[in-house]
């Protein structure tokens, strides 16, 4: 069973930047393709970014293209999220889950996927 270990969350105002690492610990990212996923305050969870097992395809929801950057590092085994120009509505919890692609822009949840605790981003002046 894969387990991720997500950090890096923070408060930040409009326009600023966080990167977000999800950590990967029971499989490799070689044989997982991975996603971020966002839940707003009193919302359903959605997909933000995902990168395929082979590192060649990845998608991001068209509120985010332009502005976030999903990246990894095999050696540790650690997949990044890097959020720019950062707006109140990417205010929420993001996690990291085993997830699957589909078309240009959205991502996803494996049906074994299992949560995390998330990390949480606040964006306010």
């Amino acid at each position: 069973q894969l387990w991720f270990d997500e950090s890096g969350g923070g408060q930040v105002q409009p326009g600023g930047t966080l990167t977000l690492s999800c950590a990967v610990s029971g499989g490799t990212l070689r044989e997982h393709s991975i996603g971020w996923f966002h839940q707003a305050p009193g919302k359903e969870r959605e997909g933000v970014s995902c990168i395929s097992n082979a590192g060649g395809h990845i998608n991001y929801a068209d509120s985010v293209k332009g502005r976030f950057t999903i990246s990894r590092d095999l050696a540790k085994n650690t997949v990044y999220l890097q959020m720019n120009s950062l707006e109140p509505d990417d205010t929420g919890v993001y996690y990291c889950v085993p997830a699957f692609l589909r078309g240009m822009s959205y991502c996803v949840v494996h049906p074994d996927a299992a949560w995390g605790q998330g990390t949480q981003v606040t964006v306010s002046s």
